[in-house]
């Protein structure tokens, strides 16, 4: 007598449990209709600016707290928010101004120097405060849900606030000299409204850049420093421009570096021997040529990582 064969039992496809069954499609669908959506995912640009801007409270609280506490520690308090620029400045003048005698040929060399040093200050500490926008506040980061632009937009804002209190001392130092205000020192406004908004689309791309490489955070002093030597901060572009044989290349660079241009604008607003001179006509549309392009890339840049802030 032969022994029957046990045919297997037959194999039941459940396509409910595959990504792409119609299960999953059915819990899609019906999480959609209920305005329900993946945790932490990116939302569409203009909804992202809408969040953005509806924390505008929170940026300039956080912006502020940060500036408050920044010297908190010290004895001087915030006279060091106006102390530190200044002391760099008497460093500068005695090396570049004494030693190398970058002076001859400038007119106004100490309200010139302060100038530059105090601009330039407000674009290398909003860079270096951008790049640790992320990495410093990973605690905040993954705690709480809010758009991740805070964090390097408020930092920028408080550069701008700390800003506030050196032009204060820079007008004080401007009438020790000789300088006295004129229709021209409302130039200034839109100078340091387009280097503002230059602050901050590079702090939001050093953020994100920062936030996967830590290691950019200890490479921008230097990487700042010798930006600064070719900005014209201690010594005159056009006198160089104007007494040296250098390549067309380099001297679209220098022409063109938004440092120099932001610092040139401000210095012709500020400084009565900048004001009668010509402003090339250039300058103010490379001016607002960086502001733009840094404020739009930097924000579009830093939102397309939005979901990975955090999680690295």
């Amino acid at each position: 007598m032969s022994t029957p064969t046990l045919a297997p039992p037959p194999v039941r496809h459940r396509e409910e449990d595959g990504p792409g069954g119609d299960h999953g499609e059915d819990l899609r669908a019906l999480a959609l209709r209920h305005g329900l959506s993946v945790s932490g995912a990116r939302p569409p640009l203009p909804e992202y600016t809408r969040q953005l801007w509806s924390r505008r409270h929170f940026i300039t609280a956080f912006a502020t707290a940060r500036l408050t506490a920044q010297y908190s520690q010290a004895r001087l308090g915030q006279v060091w928010q106006v102390m530190t620029p200044l002391l760099n400045a008497a460093v500068y003048y005695l090396i570049f101004g004494v030693l190398m005698n970058t002076r001859a040929g400038v007119p106004d060399f100490v309200p010139f120097l302060v100038t530059g040093v105090f601009i330039w200050t407000f674009t290398s500490s909003s860079i270096t405060a951008g790049t640790r926008a992320i990495s410093g506040n990973l605690g905040l980061v993954r705690a709480l849900h809010f758009p991740r632009a805070s964090l390097p937009v408020s930092l920028a804002l408080q550069q701008l606030q700390q800003l506030v209190f050196s032009l204060c001392a820079l007008v004080l130092i401007l009438f020790c000299f000789g300088v006295t205000p004129g229709w021209s020192w409302l130039l200034a406004v839109p100078a340091l409204f387009l280097q503002s908004l230059f602050n901050t689309g590079v702090s939001l791309v050093l953020a994100r850049l920062a936030a996967r490489t830590p290691d950019i955070a200890q490479l921008m002093p230097f990487l700042l420093r010798t930006w600064m030597y070719v900005s014209g901060v201690m010594w005159s572009v056009e006198h160089v421009l104007a007494n040296n044989h250098l390549p067309h290349a380099v001297l679209l660079v220098l022409e063109c570096n938004p440092a120099a241009v932001y610092i040139d604008l401000v210095r012709f607003a500020l400084i009565d021997s900048f004001t009668a001179a010509q402003l090339p006509p250039h300058v103010w549309a490379v001016a607002t040529g960086w502001a733009l392009v840094a404020a739009v890339g930097g924000f579009v840049y830093f939102w397309q990582a939005e979901e990975t802030y955090g999680r690295g």
